[in-house]
């Protein structure tokens, strides 16, 4: 859109947050009054993603200026909130405002720059903390890009984030994060109940109570180690194997786009997962699960789930 405004190039460009959701229900105030007044004053387009999600993500569009108005309104509020949270408790350092982008990897090299020079030139001109993860975002290309300071280092900040990818697009295709919801499966495992969240299984008090309520006798083989931290499972558990059939029609809903679906079940469960190839005439697919006790009980607790 090479058209000059003031202040440099007037460019449509988008920006993703990511928020958790007491964070959103900030941003979107009673009766959604907050998100309306954003969108009015900063002129950009502000969209919420819908979900019952523990994290949600909030698309910010428009010209260059009103992407900068949007998030100087979203730091400012943050600051608010920090300060409304200060007055009633004894904490006395102030923390700093946190935001956290969602940035396609093919750009963050450049916002990292050559051996790191671009990142600390952001750092030091703007005295905002910037970190880029290391890890993409779970099934997507995007990386998370953490920024946290006063909301005018914020706002310096997102302003050099924006030169550079302006000046350096996205390569390739981007496949973007897009938040789990909250129905985390739960497993009750040697008397206790998890929720699985991302790799982890958490421990979840109030459903371990309500669960010996109901066993009230031994429980049954059990699922896995009582330790929270699983599947990083015993090793000295003996693996086995254990062989299920699956209906060619519901084979790609496991397996999943170009496998993402059976690499997550592969990686929660911590088990091996073989599919064989259709054999001509059957119906039916045969599916070969190898790992601990515990791990094969996972793997098929996650695929009848699916």
């Amino acid at each position: 859109d090479g058209k000059m405004s003031e202040g440099g190039l007037n460019v449509t460009l988008t920006i993703r947050l990511l928020m958790h959701g007491k964070e959103v229900g900030s941003i979107i105030g009673k009766k959604g009054e907050t998100v309306k007044k954003m969108r009015e004053e900063s002129g950009a387009r502000i969209n919420i993603s819908e979900g019952t999600c523990p994290e949600r993500i909030v698309t910010i569009t428009g010209p260059t200026d009103a992407i900068f108005k949007a998030f100087s309104m979203i730091a400012l509020k943050f600051e608010e909130d920090i300060n409304a949270s200060m007055t009633n408790s004894s904490v006395t350092s102030k923390p700093p405002v946190t935001l956290r982008l969602v940035v396609p990897a093919s750009q963050c090299g450049s916002l990292i720059g050559k051996g790191g020079s671009k990142i600390k030139e952001i750092r030091e001109s703007t005295g905002a903390q910037v970190q880029v993860a290391g890890d993409m975002l779970p099934n997507s290309t995007e990386r998370a890009v953490t920024i946290s300071g006063t909301p005018d280092a914020i706002i310096q900040c997102v302003k050099q984030i924006c030169v550079v990818m302006l000046e350096s697009p996205p390569k390739g295709a981007t496949i973007p994060y897009r938040p789990k919801p909250a129905s985390a499966p739960i497993i009750f495992a040697g008397g206790q109940a998890f929720t699985i969240q991302g790799q982890y299984a958490i421990p979840h008090p109030d459903l371990t109570k309500l669960h010996q309520l109901a066993m009230q006798h031994p429980p049954f083989t059990p699922l896995g180690q009582t330790t929270p931290g699983f599947p990083g499972l015993d090793a000295t558990t003996p693996t086995s194997s254990h062989e299920l059939t699956i209906p060619n029609d519901l084979i790609g809903c496991i397996i999943g786009r170009q496998g993402s679906k059976i690499n997550e079940i592969r990686q929660m469960s911590g088990a091996q997962i073989k599919i064989a190839n259709a054999t001509e005439g059957s119906a039916e697919r045969q599916v070969t699960i190898t790992g601990s006790p515990a791990n094969i009980s996972l793997a098929q607790y996650l695929i009848n789930a699916r």
